[in-house]
């Protein structure tokens, strides 16, 4: 259901027709773009060619559950996921939020309360966004684990203020992954990205540099938080 040109887009995933039918025009009636995914492997289909504002995701259902499909999300989206759960099943709901779900609303569905808990999920990415860019644009730099990158002066700096001695490579490594914030990056990408003369185009030394610049970054490099290993497809820079 399309909304007025502009509308944020709302992707409503839920095995029951009747509940998402009802949330979907519901929320178009309110200026949303509303999609609708009957199951998990729908919506990921359709997360292929779509980036919603958020996702409204409920945990039971057949095949591939909500709880699963927000942990294979959460790989490579941080887009605000609400998830729609049983009223008495607080084990999913605390499980959820763990997994990196943003809110949740009990079934039955009030539909003033989950578009209250909508609009309160864009208001905080808005935010956080927003505070983001603008501590970016004051300070010149991009906050990177412990560290702070200074994109104009090719700089690494510390969390005491020092400058960390990095290679032209490590830089160009590091600027690849703020231009991707939040996206995973497999070798290829990251080789073509930030490609140096002195790179083998076949080779494993990404995954060297990477333990470096890791030693250098996170507060604890054998369990990385800042670069992220995302099994079997690359990395990511949350």
């Amino acid at each position: 259901m399309s909304g007025a040109p502009g509308a944020k887009q709302i992707l409503v995933c839920d095995d029951e027709p009747h509940l998402r039918e009802m949330v979907a025009e519901y929320l178009a009636e309110r200026g949303y773009d509303v999609v609708e995914a009957p199951n998990a492997n729908d919506m990921k289909r359709l997360l292929e060619s779509l980036e919603p504002a958020l996702i409204i995701l409920d945990v039971n259902m057949p095949g591939t559950d909500g709880l699963t499909a927000l942990r294979d999300l959460r790989t490579t989206s941080t887009v605000p996921v609400i998830m729609l759960t049983a009223a008495s099943d607080v084990i999913d709901r605390v499980v959820g939020l763990e997994m990196g779900a943003d809110d949740y609303v009990g079934k039955p569905v009030d539909l003033r309360e989950l578009e209250a808990r909508i609009k309160a999920a864009l208001r905080r990415r808005s935010f956080d966004e927003t505070s983001a860019q603008q501590k970016d644009r004051q300070a010149g730099t991009v906050p990177f684990g412990t560290c702070r990158l200074d994109l104009d002066g090719a700089r690494l700096i510390g969390g005491d203020g020092q400058e960390i001695a990095i290679t032209s490579m490590e830089f160009q490594l590091l600027r690849v992954f703020v231009e991707n914030r939040g996206r995973v990056l497999n070798r290829d990408q990251l080789l073509e990205q930030a490609h140096d003369k002195g790179w083998e185009p076949f080779d494993r030394s990404i995954d060297l540099r990477i333990s470096r610049l890791r030693r250098k970054i996170e507060l604890n490099p054998t369990k990385p938080e800042t670069i992220r290993t995302v099994r079997g497809l690359g990395y990511v820079f949350d």
